[in-house]
């Protein structure tokens, strides 16, 4: 966000007519649909470090400035089995963002694994919902065991997950730029967010302040890590596993959904009267659609939430034609908005 106001500044330096100037406009997606909605015409530049892979290179034009030297790097639980090069992971399961260019490059080293004879590695694509920081918190709380991450990020989210390992001398790849994307037909575009990233290289004054603000603390991180939260985490975690797939939901997305409701805590109350991890009103529980009593109790409350947010996918957006990944974002959203007016807003917006 602070780089794009920048850019926006950027842009309108000099510009002193209203109807001259540039406003631009975010447009927040799930990460694997950055591409997709550049290239549908949904938005003109993705704000996002992208990796410029072979793939990615076919169809956009990217935005760096200067070299940067990025690496891939494989993170671990700090009680997983030693992972000291890269043919350790022949084998073993590793999670990572969906649409990323580590899944691009775990993919390619996969390739060169079986031509050698090795056991491929098992290739876990995250919930889409999920970035990297919040599946470095899932190695740290020991639900996933190991991930790929750009060096930066790694090093940043280190620093306040404690059970985290950082392997510097285990990289999927080395010597990458990262930057922002533009559709390959937008080369005056691209030209001016390479003179943007000049201006805000490390080195620069501006650039250094934003270094400074983002990777050389961690005050801005709302720690996740905390012990009472890990703890809690891990006693959940069977609940969210049992009742997502009874119901068909991704266990580690249910559990994504009752942190940001309830921070995983049973004695959560809203001012709404709604009760407990999953925050569900007890009217809700007691209906004829979900029928479970007590939702008091922890187990009870995980399996009413589940059950209603299953009764809102399969009631109100059933219909074959919405994606997938829409009906599943459509079913959050109706969680806490409700059903009939997530519903009104579809209607609206046809």
């Amino acid at each position: 966000m602070d780089l794009l106001k920048e850019y926006e500044k950027f842009l309108n330096k000099g510009k002193r007519k209203e109807t001259d100037r540039v406003v631009i406009a975010f447009v927040p997606v799930a990460f694997e649909q950055l591409i997709p909605s550049l290239k549908q015409g949904k938005g003109d530049l993705i704000a996002h470090f992208l990796t410029p892979t072979v793939e990615r290179k076919k169809e956009l034009r990217f935005a760096s400035g200067e070299e940067q030297d990025v690496s891939e790097l494989v993170v671990v639980h700090k009680d997983q089995p030693p992972v000291k090069r890269l043919e350790d992971l022949a084998g073993r399961e590793v999670y990572v963002l969906r649409g990323s260019s580590y899944l691009e490059h775990l993919e390619a080293l996969n390739e060169k694994f079986i031509d050698r004879g090795l056991q491929p590695i098992h290739i876990e694509p995250a919930d889409e919902r999920l970035r990297s920081e919040d599946i470095l918190e899932l190695v740290n709380a020991g639900v996933v065991g190991i991930t790929v991450v750009d060096d930066y990020k790694a090093r940043l989210w280190a620093q306040v997950l404690p059970d985290i390992q950082v392997l510097e001398e285990v990289a999927v790849t080395e010597g990458n730029n990262i930057g922002w994307a533009v559709r390959r037909n937008n080369p005056e575009l691209a030209k001016s967010l390479n003179k943007f990233a000049r201006k805000v290289k490390k080195g620069t004054l501006l650039g250094n302040l934003l270094i400074k603000r983002y990777y050389d603390t961690t005050d801005w991180i709302d720690n996740p890590a905390r012990e009472k939260d890990r703890k809690r985490f891990l006693e959940l975690i069977g609940l969210f596993r049992k009742y997502g797939e009874q119901y068909g939901f991704d266990y580690l997305a249910l559990a994504a959904q009752a942190y940001q409701e309830s921070g995983l805590s049973q004695e959560r109350r809203s001012h709404r009267g709604a009760v407990g991890v999953m925050q569900i009103l007890p009217s809700t529980a007691r209906s004829k659609y979900v029928g479970i009593e007590d939702i008091s109790k922890v187990e009870n409350n995980i399996h009413a939430g589940t059950k209603y947010l299953a009764f809102i996918r399969d009631h109100y957006f059933s219909d074959p034609e919405i994606k997938e990944d829409e009906r599943m974002a459509f079913t959050w959203a109706a969680y806490n908005a409700g059903p009939a007016k997530v519903q009104k807003m579809r209607n609206k917006a046809k």
